[in-house]
């Protein structure tokens, strides 16, 4: 431990029993936390998960903005019960159909990081995306690179300058956090109703007003404090990644084979260039780690795929006049010098089951109808006899109009022989686009065509 430990491990209370070995990297041996001060390498990777990333941002303001069908493309109305998703109407009838997409979403997850590791949570996690792009660079840019932030979060003392750069940082990540909880919030309720109920007081629309609050808390908590933990402790994602992938899947990874033995020399050192591995044991790799693993160690279930300790490794050698690719996305079996296999069982099977479900899924939307009907048996007694002597059965017809034009409903009964309807109500009825409307009818029958409780015609 560095002094600066054992400094902080005396304020915890004293004497404290170190771990025999490190748990996780984000914590001490003695249990206390361990900032993380990544190094930015602006390399080649870094330059495509940029595009990526900020193309994700955009796609995840837009969403709840752009219409589809004269609908927002993601809607989560939840008070009215109804998801629009890219233009197509869910109810809570369609649980099923829901169930088929939840299903077809985790099959694609698993079958993505089969075939590329954990791509997803270096590329495509809001978590990883919105840290490395957006806060960390604001505070890259407040605080300086990260010897200066170490520094700065060292020094006890709180200095007129770092309280203003404190104060600056949070600040924007308040702001930050506001704007991103409005978003979030408007995928629940479209941007169209949050921008006329901001300039409302709160008390109007109180518990619209804590959710985004306690958003907006949770963000910032998230983002100025947590960062990295989320990825190491919280998501369970890590644990299930060593389940779902296998010796063919792509990882970034180590070659130890031309890495070791590992040794520090100068770009002009024969000697040392013919006895010793590529690695000059810099330690650029780690330092670039926003979860601080060292890949030289394998794969962690830390490791979030982001491609830092690539270019840094990259960059690295180039200042070597040596070939990048020490450590690159490969897999485990391409490090043992064997050829890599795309197609293997449990691709196959992944495949399938995503077609299964995602072709059940397509069939069950492709055969939604314009309007959808419900027929239940009111409450109370079975039937009644009405004086002239017919049988009266009371139910309840619930109609839905799924399609994006009004229709006008007429109830018909069509057996048995000689029995009539009356509803309660106008005969006939407007249903307007989305809207469900419930109908009450009295269907009549002579109570000849009964036998032993059951219609002639049955």
């Amino acid at each position: 431990m560095t002094a600066n430990d054992d400094k902080r491990s005396s304020k915890a209370g004293g004497a404290v029993l170190d771990a025999p070995e490190e748990v996780l990297t984000t914590l001490r041996n003695d249990g206390t936390r361990r900032w993380m001060y990544p190094v930015l390498n602006t390399g080649k990777w870094f330059k495509k998960r940029v595009v990526v990333g900020y193309g994700l941002i955009l796609l995840f303001f837009a969403l709840p903005i752009i219409k589809i069908g004269g609908e927002p493309a993601i809607w989560l109305d939840v008070v009215h019960r109804r998801f629009v998703v890219l233009g197509q109407i869910f109810y809570p009838t369609d649980t099923a159909l829901l169930m088929l997409m939840g299903i077809t979403s985790l099959l694609g997850i698993a079958w993505l990081t089969a075939l590329f590791g954990r791509v997803w949570c270096g590329w495509g996690c809001p978590q990883t995306v919105y840290l490395e792009l957006v806060f960390r660079p604001i505070e890259r840019w407040i605080e300086g690179k990260a010897n200066a932030r170490r520094k700065l979060d060292e020094k006890e003392e709180w200095t007129p300058s770092k309280v203003k750069k404190k104060v600056l940082k949070f600040g924007i990540f308040g702001l930050l956090s506001a704007i991103m909880a409005h978003n979030f919030v408007a995928y629940f309720i479209s941007w169209k109703i949050l921008r006329e109920w901001m300039v409302h007081s709160p008390t109007e629309h109180w518990g619209v007003f804590i959710l985004t609050f306690g958003v907006t808390a949770l963000v910032f908590f998230d983002f100025a404090y947590f960062r990295e933990q989320m990825c190491t402790i919280a998501c369970p994602y890590a644990r299930l990644q060593s389940v779902l992938m296998d010796a063919d899947s792509l990882i970034v990874s180590y070659d130890a084979g031309r890495g070791e033995p590992r040794g520090r020399r100068r770009r002009d050192d024969e000697a040392a260039n013919e006895t010793l591995g590529s690695c000059v044991d810099c330690n650029a790799c780690v330092r670039a780690c926003p979860t601080g693993i060292d890949i030289r160690n394998g794969l962690q279930l830390e490791c979030i795929g982001c491609t830092q300790c690539i270019d840094a490794c990259d960059d690295v050698m180039a200042k070597l006049a040596q070939p990048g690719g020490l450590i690159r996305y490969t897999s485990e079996r391409a490090l043992e010098e064997k050829k890599t296999r795309i197609a293997r069982p449990r691709i196959f099977i992944y495949t399938a089951l995503c077609l299964l479900f995602g072709g059940l899924f397509v069939a069950g939307v492709m055969s939604n109808r314009a309007l959808e009907v419900d027929v239940v048996r009111a409450t109370g007694a079975p039937f009644i006899e009405v004086p002239d002597g017919q049988i009266a059965n009371r139910l309840k017809v619930r109609v839905r109009n799924r399609s994006g034009s009004a229709h006008d409903v007429q109830i018909e009964v069509s057996e048995p022989e000689g029995a009539s309807l009356r509803v309660v109500g106008l005969p006939t009825t407007r249903i307007e686009p989305g809207e469900m409307k419930r109908i009450e009818v009295w269907v009549l029958t002579p109570r000849g065509v009964f036998h032993v409780g059951r219609s002639n015609d049955h």
